[in-house]
């Protein structure tokens, strides 16, 4: 009977971090991240819906990918009545992008909440 080398071990050792990388990752980005910081105004101004738009910065030192904005209506008490998602695309580090959204029926609402909802790290694609 043999024993595996050194070499592989190293190989299954470098395999298994690759592995636990790529499943953390994005389990990691789907909360809000310390890098981002939201400036956001609302327009009430509309019948049926609040309009919601901002600036998403990225203070982190990578680039962003595939950034979601999600802006809760919230009642008296804290509770999300209504929401509307927005994709934002990729936001360089050290950048910010603009977003825009509608959040329906949410007129009365008490107040809004804005936070990036998803990314992930990585290279922003530059056009």
């Amino acid at each position: 009977m043999t024993r595996p080398g050194l070499g592989v071990l190293c190989r299954l050792s470098v395999v298994l971090a690759l592995v636990l990388a790529v499943f953390a990752a994005p389990a990691a980005a789907q909360g809000q991240s310390s890098a981002f910081r939201i400036a956001h105004t609302v327009d009430k101004s509309a019948p049926a819906q609040v309009a919601v738009s901002g600036r998403v910065f990225n203070d982190g030192r990578a680039d962003a990918v595939d950034v979601y904005v999600t802006a809760e209506a919230l009642d008296s008490a804290g509770k999300v009545i209504a929401s509307g998602v927005s994709y934002v695309g990729g936001v360089p580090a050290g950048s910010s992008t603009t977003f825009s959204l509608k959040v329906p029926a949410a007129r009365a609402a008490a107040s809004f909440r804005v936070i990036v909802s998803s990314f992930r790290f990585g290279f922003a694609v530059q056009s």
